[in-house]
């Protein structure tokens, strides 16, 4: 500890009147959407490390003497992230020491001094911190939840001995195409199947991009061995794909994924009858 943080350290002297106000102006602020005990654990937790970095004599926040601290206000953050709460909301549980120690003082009828000041600093580095710490939480999983809908919007699916079919919703870019072509190829693999299906009757429209994405996806899995049909061609998406000159070369295409499926079996009998000696 040093000259200059012990009055810092003496503020926070009555631990448990000043957390006690401290939970209490948290929870009413968060109005009750957490529970008394987890703000108590939570906040006696960082109570303590901010104790502990201010009697190794640092009020610099982005010192070891605060990576404790740091490291409560990450997992503090990601937490309220999860929970739906706002980055005000969190950063209340930093800002609020500030007012259980101004309430402290006043009960003990000392005045408020550039201790108290310096301390008020600290807490507003704390806060900035914790405000930097949610918001990079937040996109991290905004991240991760766009990659789960990924994955969920395009299964792959066994509809018969050695046919598989994607059924595609939504629009149809880059990033979804690889998860798509990286699914599909899988599948293949592991149900041994030669006849792939790409049905696009839930994808709105079809466009030159959309077209070299289905291109790429049937040439990947004919690297793999399989036959592809693209089914779910409308009028609309017919119409569209003649007035843009898009060309799908050999591919076959089929109004319903129904008529796929016939054609994807029909396929499999053809390659499984044996050759008649001549």
């Amino acid at each position: 500890m040093t000259d200059s943080t012990k009055p810092l350290v003496a503020l926070l002297a009555d631990k448990d009147e000043i957390l006690e106000d401290w939970v209490a102006i948290t929870g009413r602020r968060l109005r009750g959407r957490v529970t008394e005990f987890e703000l108590r654990r939570e906040q006696a937790a960082l109570f303590d490390a901010i104790h502990a970095g201010l009697s190794a004599g640092s009020t610099d926040v982005d010192t070891e003497a605060y990576a404790a601290a740091r490291a409560l206000l990450d997992e503090l953050s990601y937490t309220r992230v999860r929970q739906g709460f706002s980055p005000t909301e969190t950063c209340t549980a930093v800002f609020a020491l500030k007012q259980a120690t101004m309430a402290a003082l006043q009960k003990t009828g000392e005045g408020v001094g550039e201790s108290f000041h310096e301390f008020g600093r600290l807490i507003d580095q704390l806060g900035l911190f914790t405000f930097e710490v949610f918001s990079a939480a937040r996109d991290r999983i905004i991240t991760e939840q766009a990659e789960q809908l990924l994955e969920l919007s395009t299964p792959v699916v066994k509809l018969w001995t050695g046919v598989v079919a994607v059924p595609l919703v939504g629009t149809l870019d880059s990033a979804r195409t690889q998860v798509v072509m990286e699914k599909l190829l899988q599948t293949l693999i592991d149900t041994g199947s030669d006849q792939a299906i790409i049905d696009i009757t839930g994808v709105p429209a079809v466009d030159t991009q959309v077209a070299q994405h289905l291109l790429k996806t049937v040439v990947a899995a004919r690297l793999m061995g399989a036959e592809c049909i693209i089914s779910g061609i409308r009028p609309q998406i017919a119409q569209t794909i003649v007035a843009l000159g898009i060309e799908f070369g050999d591919i076959r295409t089929k109004a319903s994924l129904a008529d796929a499926l016939v054609a994807a079996i029909r396929n499999r009998q053809a390659n499984a009858r044996p050759v008649s000696a001549s």
